[in-house]
């Protein structure tokens, strides 16, 4: 698809608004990445290229029926009763608490103890707090220890059914994963630090460093711990291969004792990498109050530092035979949060609404340097447009091709000449969204022009959808530098014929190296992208790559010591097709 780029002047008129949710309301679905009010990095070091918003090393606790929120160098933490509203708290812990320095957690620990919450966060000394809550809402903590005897980067606790606490930690592309037991009284370790597991990219594909899984010129790191018990078996998540890339996963080994034992699974628990939100690592797994499992990870910006991250929540769970499982096909879509239901591992959660303006044309009220229009529209959170300037009136126009279904969109801005470092109250945007059928009367879809929130990722489920062609972003305010978006997606339906069913789909294993294969298909004349889902268990097939525009990949990822089976589908604005047949591997 070619894309058509228009610059120029636009003027419009406002005539009635649609129906939109309350201000302050959510809807059932979301979007990731999700819409939290990242903080700035605090460190200068990593603004090379810019200042920016950054979080990673995300862990989700359900405490007492509300979900608590921490991740990396954010100067506190949020929390949710519908995992849809995120309320952030700010506050600094202490290292260690009576000296009265301030700290900053990175991938922190966060575990529940009984009618306790506790929170450690990575060092590599032994100076680090433990601190605990009972009323985290309230901001109400205090030190548990003062210092902690063992450092740990990248830790996490678990606490087993019979109430005994572990930690494990690793962070490294030398050292594994380790695990230890600590005494519930005095936190002391119980003896020494196990190993638990080590990578072994030599067998599994996707463990492999690099952005094309090569190994080039750094061995493949193994972080970010988190264990989760299910039917009397341990299931020991962690991060690999390197946080910057579109394969950053979290992968899992499976054992019926929680400090060793563990067996791999062949494929990665969580990867995303493909699609405008990649990457789907260092995470860990919760349940909501409806027993469903969820897993939140981190998904790569990577642009302006290597550390440029943000977060996504994927649904989870594990199969009958006790398979550990994520499902981040669509991830990136607007899904549904379930109610009492379980949730399942094909896409019955995704709302169907697809993305409406994948490389449209595009209209813009001014452009800085190279950060042009089509950036925008391009599915890549890497890339964006940025206007001349941060005032009021600049904006973009996206077209949908035909009068469309609108549903939902999502506003992604992006960070261009920012001032901020750190956390920073009062910070907020402010904007109007109009749609039109015609390009020239105009009525208000959204009008957030008094808005007082930081909405980084604006996720907007309308109320009732709406018929347009054309979408308008106008800025108000911008919290910072200059007003910049990396993603203007529109989701609904395009009313139109869903593609055809994929032709002549092959995959051709190569023989010096079972890891990798050459995957191609013929081309779907009406259709934008592709989704390839794949596993080791033609009934299993839980892992998904999305390709745009292309009719080729190859896939680096598997287990060479097993076969492998595929199956495809299409993607355009009106739907998804058909699945071909499943196709072997050996």
């Amino acid at each position: 698809m070619k894309q058509i780029i228009l610059i120029g002047l636009f003027f419009f008129a406002t005539n009635g608004s649609a129906q939109q949710l309350p201000e302050g309301k959510a809807g059932k679905t979301y979007c990731n990445p999700i819409n939290i009010d990242y903080g700035y990095t605090p460190i200068p070091n990593f603004t090379q290229w810019g200042k920016h918003r950054a979080t990673a090393d995300p862990v989700i606790v359900n405490y007492k029926g509300d979900y608590y929120l921490f991740s990396t160098n954010q100067w506190g933490y949020w929390w949710s009763g519908d995992m849809l509203n995120w309320n952030y708290i700010s506050r600094k812990f202490l290292r260690p608490w009576n000296t009265g320095t301030y700290d900053e957690l990175c991938a922190p620990a966060v575990g529940v103890i009984g009618d306790t919450m506790i929170v450690f966060g990575s060092t590599y000394t032994r100076k680090f707090s433990i601190w605990m809550s009972t009323d985290p809402k309230g901001n109400e903590w205090k030190p548990l220890v003062d210092s902690f005897d063992i450092g740990g980067w990248d830790p996490a606790f678990f606490t087993d059914d019979d109430g005994r606490l572990y930690m494990y930690n690793g962070s490294s592309n030398v050292f594994p994963i380790y695990g230890v037991e600590l005494n519930r009284k005095t936190f002391q370790p119980m003896g020494t630090r196990k190993e638990m597991y080590m990578l072994q990219s030599w067998r599994y594909g996707w463990q492999r460093f690099g952005e094309q899984m090569d190994n080039t010129f750094l061995d493949p790191f193994i972080e970010g711990a988190w264990m989760t018990k299910y039917n009397r078996k341990y299931y020991l998540q962690y991060g690999a291969p390197g946080t910057e890339f579109s394969g950053y996963a979290d992968g899992v080994v499976v054992g019926n004792n929680p400090l060793g034992g563990f067996v791999p699974q062949s494929d990665p628990l969580s990867i995303k990498q493909g699609g405008f939100s990649r990457g789907a690592g260092h995470g860990a797994t919760f349940l909501d109050n409806q027993n469903n499992y969820w897993h939140v990870s981190t998904s790569i910006i990577c642009v302006k530092n290597t550390f440029e991250r943000r977060i996504g929540i994927w649904p989870a769970g594990f199969d009958k035979d006790d398979m550990m499982w994520c499902n981040t096909s669509f991830g990136d879509y607007p899904h549904y949060i379930p109610s009492a239901r379980e949730l399942a591992k094909d896409n019955s959660y995704f709302t169907g609404w697809m993305l409406l303006n994948y490389k449209k044309p595009t209209l813009v009220s001014s452009t800085l340097g190279g950060f042009h229009a089509n950036n925008a529209v391009d599915e890549s959170i890497k890339t964006y447009w940025c206007a001349s300037t941060a005032n009021s009136g600049e904006w973009i126009q996206t077209d949908l091709g035909t009068i469309s279904t609108v549903h939902a969109v999502q506003i992604n801005y992006a960070d261009q000449d920012a001032e901020f470092l750190g956390k920073s109250s009062g910070v907020f945007h402010q904007y109007k969204l109009y749609y039109s059928a015609d390009g020239k009367k105009w009525k208000i879809l959204i009008d957030k022009s008094n808005n007082k929130t930081d909405v980084p990722h604006e996720y907007i489920e309308l109320s009732s959808p709406v018929k347009a062609k054309y979408i308008k972003l106008e800025n108000i305010h911008m919290p910072t530098g200059k007003f910049a978006i990396s993603g203007l997606r529109v989701f609904g339906n395009a009313n139109g014929t869903k593609p055809d069913v994929v032709k002549n789909f092959i995959v051709l294993r190569t023989e010096k190296d079972k890891r990798s294969a050459y995957i191609k298909w013929q081309p779907v004349d009406n259709a934008y992208a592709y989704n390839i889902y794949y596993g080791t268990s033609p009934d299993k097939l839980y892992t998904c790559i999305m390709v745009h525009d292309l009719n080729e990949y190859w896939f680096k990822s598997m287990d060479s010591q097993k076969p492998y089976y595929f199956t495809i589908e299409a993607i355009n604005e009106n739907g998804v097709s058909e699945k071909i047949k499943t196709i072997e591997a050996k």
